[in-house]
């Protein structure tokens, strides 16, 4: 799977996660951001806590812990199928 594959299942699973409930596509900046971030770290505790910042920062809300490792165990996911090659 190359790049754009991964970055739009990324995309498209960061969409329907919408945390605060304002409806798809209100999150570009932060999707942008946190794509970043899961090319950047493979650890999910990282990544997790990385992913609570930026939306933190974006909204001044924060999202708890156990909701930010579930959706940053997803986008590994995500990233390490995309880098499999057959």
């Amino acid at each position: 799977m190359q790049i754009q594959e991964v970055n739009f299942q990324l995309v498209h699973l960061l969409n329907d996660w919408d945390p605060f409930e304002i409806g798809a596509g209100n999150y570009d900046t932060e999707i942008a951001d946190t794509i970043q971030a899961v090319h950047d770290s493979s650890h999910m505790d990282k990544l997790a806590r990385r992913v609570q910042a930026i939306y933190e920062f974006s909204f001044e809300q924060l999202i708890p812990l156990d909701e930010c490792k579930d959706i940053a165990a997803k986008l590994i996911a995500i990233k390490n199928n995309g880098s499999c090659t057959i």
